[in-house]
């Protein structure tokens, strides 16, 4: 397939939503709502996936979306584009930088093209399931085979105990030799950038994770749902390293077979 006409779209997407973000970054007195599931949105959030949905319908009407904050529409469409305004508002809302804003495109419900922006570091990833680069640079994950010389990241260390084996992530996380929660679409960033080895969310929704599948991939990583499956089929996500994938998945779910 050729991408050639979307890689300079999703980059535009990226920065023009980037710029509607930053004036609202450590804003004394912004305003925090709670949403039905207690997850933090702001004016941000909103403001910045009207701005992506308004691009995109211009650009391409005949296109689908699905965006975290206003809905899908066209999903039945050929072409669909993913949505996540803010990843990590939580982050955002706390002035800590290391949120962002992911952009995928699905043909045919398959992602083919994802965008990680960072739009306070200014770095913004790009990845199409065969190649991804940081700020134009080709990126690839880091050759690591052992756990006790891998950095793990995850987004919240909670979590675990909550949606997954959380006894399994703890004994994992004890053997590896940094753990951070360096999280969001942050950590999977600097997965794919050969910073860290293994990233782990044990509960995601659609829009946190299409982006991420055509990153981790073209960075040469490997990526699937907590159980070692289809990622876009599943609400979890483990990242990292060939060689590091498939015995982390059997350790996070020891006697199921991984």
């Amino acid at each position: 397939m050729d991408l050639t006409p979307y890689h300079p779209f999703i980059r535009e997407l990226a920065e023009q939503s980037g710029d509607f973000i930053r004036p609202f970054f450590g804003r004394p007195g912004l305003a925090v709502e709670t949403k039905a599931d207690a997850s933090p949105v702001t004016a941000a959030d909103r403001g910045a996936e009207e701005l992506l949905r308004d691009l995109i319908t211009r650009k391409f009407p005949a296109h689908g979306v699905i965006g975290e904050e206003m809905g899908n529409v066209r999903t039945d469409a050929e072409f669909v584009w993913v949505l996540d305004p803010i990843d990590g508002t939580k982050a955002f809302v706390t002035a800590c930088p290391l949120f962002g804003t992911l952009i995928a495109l699905l043909h045919r419900g398959e992602p083919v093209l994802g965008a990680i922006h960072l739009p306070v570091l200014g770095q913004l990833m790009i990845g199409d399931g065969t190649t991804t680069t940081l700020n134009g640079r080709v990126m690839r994950v880091r050759a690591c085979d052992r756990l006790a010389e891998a950095t793990l990241l995850t987004s919240d260390p909670l979590n675990p105990a909550k949606y997954q084996d959380g006894a399994a992530f703890e004994a994992v996380a004890r053997r590896a030799r940094l753990v951070r929660t360096w999280g969001d679409c942050y950590g999977y960033l600097l997965l794919a950038g050969g910073w860290a080895d293994i990233m782990c969310d044990p509960v995601m929704n659609p829009w946190d994770i299409a982006a991420l599948v055509p990153v981790v991939r073209g960075a040469g990583g490997v990526i699937t749902d907590w159980q070692g499956r289809d990622p876009m089929r599943g609400t979890s996500i483990v990242a990292s390293g060939p060689a590091l994938h498939g015995p982390v998945v059997a350790a996070l779910n020891p006697g199921t077979g991984g």
